[in-house]
């Protein structure tokens, strides 16, 4: 019980870490075709893609819908606590994501 909950919350914190991570280091490399620096670059990347981590890991918003509308409206309580877990570990992994971009470019985190 305990490792699949500990399963079911590491993909998504992984995931939302390895989408802000990726895109940042990734876009970043774009800089170097531009008269910018490409640890500017990261940083800014890092602060955009946040958002859309979040949305990765829920991996739509209608399954997400009915998830917590079945918690909500029809006494299902486990699914509406998973989703959250979900999106929580979301939040957690590319708040993470966005810290470790940050400091290994020199920049401050928010």
């Amino acid at each position: 019980m305990y490792s699949e909950i500990v399963k079911g919350l590491l993909l998504p914190f992984l995931t939302a870490l390895g989408v802000i991570v990726g895109g940042s280091f990734i876009g970043g490399l774009a800089a170097l075709f531009y008269p910018e620096s490409p640890f500017y670059r990261m940083q800014a990347l890092a602060g955009d893609v946040k958002l859309w981590a979040i949305v990765v890991v829920i991996g739509g918003t209608m399954p997400t819908l009915r998830a917590l509308d079945s918690g909500l409206f029809g006494g299902e309580a486990v699914h509406l606590v998973r989703q959250l877990g979900v999106i929580l570990a979301g939040f957690l992994g590319s708040q993470a994501g966005y810290w470790l971009v940050m400091t290994v470019t020199g920049g401050r985190p928010d």
